[in-house]
């Protein structure tokens, strides 16, 4: 008897492969809070300069806001890092310009992680009444984490730096940077509950009053703020005149054998300085009452090389005005980033060292492991620079500026110090002769212009391969250089000496923003405990 095989049915033929529909729209929703996490934190990139989109904060908050509403801190924690890497690794990929991506990633990467802890803790508060407020303190707590920890902390990406062209740049002189991107992101917050209730409203018919007024509030205080904030910020000189020359000497080529190429930075800058009074000479241009060159403007010790110390004393003397030059200098076995007061009879009269110097820029942190992972690092930092100790401010013909060198001009209390030690104006020189063109130029040159306002003060910004600037006490650049050429600039500039409430403050606005911050998650844990036990947990 023969067996006959039963007829192949519909259900028996192979089917093609396919994923069910439910499963890729839940796939979806899984991955596209991570992507828009990332997203927004990008977007916050793209509101700092040399872009004056500064608006872009607040969709980039309001973003992070509907990212985070409802969520575990878990999430918040991953998602708040997500944020944190869209947004830092472009911000500070020139740290890699000459060194290349592994510095760039490590910082980016270990900076993401404070923002990841606040995006733990804004998904936490984000079940309490008024969320926006303890949101955008908790960011402003991790941001006084971000400028203390580790290695005296790394300010540079604070929202304030990016609002040099904004409508809240008049808040930086109530309560400085703190109060300045508090607001920032009080208003992106804010504007995210706007739109949700707004939605929520259309769609159910339903508006409740209460969490409505709570969010418009959000988005208007501190818009009102600033405009009320307005009449604080003012260029009028209150303690007469005094015409500076910033001097831009280039160098011969970037990158990090500028250090190689010392003397011939030196003669640059006397150089540019010599070529200066001879236009005063010839009546081209006002004689200047002092004169301001960059940060490692003489790498070369004039106190131990009577070489340097003579071409800098023969462009002082032509011009015929003190002159602050950045010098290299070692003192007593001391390694010391230096201004150097600079008379043209006299010859050194005063000097200020720096003390908020970089970490793996000026000195090596943990220089026995680093070493131990990679000799060259420690071979690009050979010698560890020593902190100063005291503020710097020089009397040069008769008014009192304030040094403040580069990187410290990232710090609260390394400008704040300046002022309240009797600085009439302010001076950053720096160098980015390292750093190429990339974008680290002007994230630097709007911090100077924050600080302008913040403290009421004209600040110059000499810096040996550019962008060199004069910046009004309202932030206004008035004059400015190129990059890679050399050049001056020349101007008469207010002198001040009242004090903002930023100034008179100092560190009391971030210290109670904290505090809030700390209520607010309180708030949250004890609500989150409660809830528990209620459910018998």
């Amino acid at each position: 008897m023969t067996a006959t095989a039963p007829p192949v049915g519909e259900a028996d033929q192979p089917q093609p492969h396919t994923t069910p529909a439910p499963r890729v729209a839940a796939r979806f929703r899984r991955l596209l809070p991570a992507a828009a996490a990332a997203l927004f934190g990008v977007l916050l990139y793209v509101s700092f300069p040399p872009r004056t989109l500064w608006w872009l904060a607040l969709p980039a908050f309001a973003g992070l806001g509907w990212v985070l509403r409802g969520r575990g801190w878990k999430a918040g924690l991953g998602l708040g890092y997500l944020f944190g890497l869209g947004f830092l690794l472009p911000l500070l990929v020139w740290t890699g310009v000459e060194v290349g991506p592994g510095p760039w990633l490590a910082l980016a990467v270990i900076e993401a992680v404070f923002v990841a802890l606040v995006g733990a803790g804004v998904a936490a508060v984000s079940g309490l009444p008024g969320r926006p407020v303890w949101a955008a303190a908790l960011w402003t707590a991790g941001e006084a984490a971000r400028a203390r920890v580790p290695f005296e902390g790394f300010p540079w990406g604070k929202v304030a730096f990016g609002q040099a062209d904004g409508l809240f740049l008049p808040l930086a002189a109530v309560g400085g940077t703190p109060v300045l991107g508090f607001a920032v992101v009080l208003c992106g917050f804010g504007l995210h509950d706007v739109v949700r209730l707004a939605v929520r409203a259309r769609r159910t018919r339903e508006v409740r009053r209460g969490a409505a007024v709570a969010a418009l509030l959000g988005v208007a205080v501190p818009v009102v703020g600033a405009v009320a904030a307005r009449p604080l910020v003012s260029d009028k000189a209150e303690d007469g005149t005094a015409t500076v020359a910033v001097i831009q000497g280039n160098v011969p080529r970037a990158g990090l054998d500028f250090n190689a190429q010392r003397r011939a930075v030196l003669d640059h800058h006397a150089r540019e300085t010599e070529r200066l009074a001879a236009e005063v000479g010839a009546g081209r241009v006002d004689r200047p009452d002092l004169v301001l060159w960059p940060e490692n403007s003489s790498d070369i010790d004039p106190f131990a090389n009577a070489d340097a110390r003579a071409v800098i004393d023969r462009a002082v003397k032509a011009i015929g005005a003190p002159v602050s030059v950045g010098g290299v200098v070692e003192r007593d076995g001391r390694l010391l980033n230096e201004q150097i007061l600079w008379d043209p009879d006299k010859g050194p009269v005063d000097t200020y060292d720096k003390r908020q110097i970089q970490p793996f820029g000026e000195y090596l942190p943990l220089r026995p492991l680093i070493g131990a992972i990679n000799d060259d690092w420690t071979s690009m930092v050979s010698q560890d620079f020593s902190r100063g100790t005291e503020p710097g401010v020089f009397t040069m013909a008769g008014t009192k500026v304030g040094l403040v060198t580069c990187y410290e001009a990232a710090f609260d209390w390394a400008v704040r110090s300046e002022v309240v030690d009797g600085a009439r104006m302010l001076s950053v020189p720096s160098n980015n002769a390292t750093f190429d063109r990339s974008e680290m130029t002007y994230q630097q040159l709007a911090m100077s212009r924050v600080r302008a306002v913040e403290h009421s003060r004209t600040v110059t910004v000499p810096v040996t391969s550019g962008v060199s600037a004069i910046i009004m006490p309202d932030g206004r650049i008035t004059r400015r250089t190129g990059m890679f050429v050399a050049d001056s600039l020349v101007q008469e500039v207010p002198l001040r000496s009242s004090r903002t409430p930023a100034t008179r403050l100092g560190v009391v606005p971030e210290i109670a923003l904290v505090l809030v911050a700390a209520g607010g998650l309180g708030w949250a844990v004890g609500a989150g405990v409660r809830g528990r036990r209620a459910r018998g947990v």
